[in-house]
């Protein structure tokens, strides 16, 4: 029997390779629910303080916004999926919180108040230098490395919840007595294949 501080180890360092696979996504968001349960339905931090948590929170909701009716970053676990990836990793916990540290010192500067308190709009100017490398300048290039993090791992997080998969479709490994390549598929292939009909 595998103990579940293994696999959080195992998650994290597949995180930080960038090769989270789907069943170890979902293991974690088992973790992170069971965890919530036992703490009464409210989760917990293991790694952030309330306020790296809350800044975190902010982060998701901006990064994968509620949409629609379906549910954003925040409300498919994405913060909980990384204070539990990073309990299991001291080098993603290090990232995130140097990177909240990064983003309040910048927004101090900016607007003399912590990222968490700044007004949404001056939020989202910072979002706007930071999420995008054309931006890079020595002052910018630690912000932008974490926002690189952040997105990958809310983005990783909502597509692999429940929330994500029914915004998705995904319908997972199912067995099919038929499998049909969609028309348009096959044109956008043939069309570009090397061996095409001239």
């Amino acid at each position: 029997m595998i103990e579940r501080r293994t696999l959080l180890c195992a998650a994290a360092a597949a995180a930080l390779a960038g090769r989270l696979s789907p069943a170890e996504a979902q293991h974690v968001h088992q973790n992170h629910a069971a965890a919530a349960a036992q703490a009464g339905g409210a989760y917990q931090p293991r790694v952030f303080t309330a306020h790296e948590y809350r800044t975190l929170r902010l982060l998701a909701g901006m990064i994968v916004p509620p949409e629609n009716g379906q549910a954003g970053g925040v409300e498919a676990g994405a913060p909980e999926f990384i204070d539990t990836l990073a309990s299991g990793s001291e080098r993603l916990a290090d990232i995130f919180t140097g990177g909240i540290a990064w983003m309040d010192s910048w927004m101090r500067a900016d607007s003399g108040t912590a990222f968490a308190d700044a007004p949404p709009v001056r939020r989202s100017a910072l979002l706007d230098l930071i999420a995008y490398r054309r931006n890079a300048a020595p002052a910018l290039n630690p912000g932008i490395a974490f926002f690189d993090w952040a997105r990958r791992l809310v983005v990783d997080a909502w597509s692999t919840s429940p929330a994500g998969y029914e915004a998705l479709g995904y319908q997972g490994n199912r067995g099919m007595t038929v499998f049909q390549v969609p028309e348009e598929a096959l044109r956008y292939a043939l069309q570009r294949s090397p061996f095409r009909e001239r």
